[in-house]
């Protein structure tokens, strides 16, 4: 029997190991990651059922996006430039091939 994925997409692992990595590296406490993930979820949740997919991991990106620029690790405009690129990347990707950024 084949076991099920840890997590449901791809870019989920990817999150979650970059979140790891930039706590490993200093640029943040986990205490501090976790409340601050956990006020998004509590925000997120008052206005719809989170099921552990994509709302999850996007409450999980918006947190982590907020806690870099609001420690000065981003910068806003560079999150908001690179979330646009892999948007058009994704989009202008045929689909099964893996998205890149030129």
């Amino acid at each position: 029997m084949k076991p099920e994925p840890v997590f449901e997409a791809p870019w989920h692992a990817q999150l979650f190991a970059l979140t790891v990595h930039l706590n490993e590296a200093g640029h943040f406490a986990w205490p501090d990651w976790a409340e601050r993930f956990g006020a998004t979820l509590k925000r997120h949740g008052l206005t719809r059922t989170l099921n552990g997919g994509d709302d999850y991991f996007l409450a999980w990106l918006e947190t982590l996006e907020t806690l870099l620029t609001e420690t000065g690790a981003a910068e806003a405009e560079a999150l908001t430039d690179m979330r646009n690129a892999w948007e058009t990347a994704y989009l202008n990707t045929p689909h099964g091939a893996p998205v890149t950024l030129d």
